[in-house]
Order: C-alpha cells, then sequence, then structure tokens
C-alpha cells in the first residue's frame, strides 16, 4: 500500500518515552502523497483542548495553531485538532517499509469536507513550508 491523502494512520512507535524508554504511538492525517516526493502530513493532538478554539476551525495564532476536527470516532473519542506546527515530511519509502511492517495502520478516512477545510487551512498556516503548501493545494485541487 501506499500513503492515502485524506486519511489518518497510526504510527506505534513515532517517539521513545523520556523516561521509560517506551515507544509511544501517534495519530497523523495525510495531507499530500505525490507520486514523486515526500508525504506532507500533521500530527493530531487533543491536548490543550481548553486552550485550542473550535469555531472558526481554522485557527492560526497562539499559542497553538491548529484546525479543529472534532470528535473523530474510535480510536479518537475525545475532541481533536490538526496540530499545525512544523512537521517533516514522511520518506515514501520509509513509510511503505514501516506500513508492510505493521507500525503503520491506516484508522480513518476524514469526511471529504472536513478533509478539503484542513487542507486549506494547513497549507496557509505560518509553519508550513512553500513546497509543502504547493503540494497540499495540488492535492486539494485532485480531489
Amino acid at each position: 500500500m501506499s500513503a492515502r491523502v485524506g486519511y489518518i494512520y497510526r504510527d506505534n512507535a513515532f517517539y521513545a518515552d523520556r523516561i521509560t524508554g517506551e515507544l509511544k504511538s501517534k495519530y497523523f492525517l495525510v495531507l499530500a502523497a505525490p507520486h514523486r516526493g515526500d508525504i506532507v502530513a500533521r500530527l493530531l493532538t487533543s491536548r490543550y483542548a481548553d486552550q485550542r478554539p473550535e469555531t472558526p476551525p481554522c485557527f492560526h495564532g497562539d499559542p497553538y495553531a491548529g484546525f479543529y476536527l472534532g470528535v473523530l470516532g474510535a480510536p479518537l473519542g475525545t475532541k481533536s485538532w490538526l496540530d499545525l506546527r512544523p512537521m517533516n515530511d514522511l520518506d515514501r519509502w520509509d513509510f511503505a517499509k514501516h506500513e508492510e511492517a505493521g507500525r503503520l495502520k491506516e484508522i480513518m478516512a476524514l469526511p471529504i469536507e472536513k478533509l478539503r477545510a484542513a487542507m486549506e487551512c494547513a497549507a496557509g498556516a505560518d509553519d508550513t513550508t512553500r513546497a509543502q503548501g504547493k503540494s497540499i493545494l495540488d492535492s486539494l485541487a485532485a480531489l
């Protein structure tokens, strides 16, 4: 398989706990997956919900730029935001290798209208590079 735009994935070994060293999982949304080039994604978060706006869903200000996704359903049973802070692009070959090994798992597709709005918001975020923004907007146009 390969990364699919608009799908949320879980990475079962995204980072190591600083104290225990235990590998921890994170969820992310694929915003662009060009045939050639790296995959553009952003993490999902439910942290600091009391400091993140829900309306309007697209928020580029401080302290936490994000796009409000709502409660998406199991396994994402709490309010979630697309975190618009910088994230390195994902290497397409590593993505395929990790997916094949079971480290990455496709969880769900984001509803198309929510996806379109999230992509527009992410493309215009301060921490989105020019190349990432172009890739996101190209993917948006192809939907």
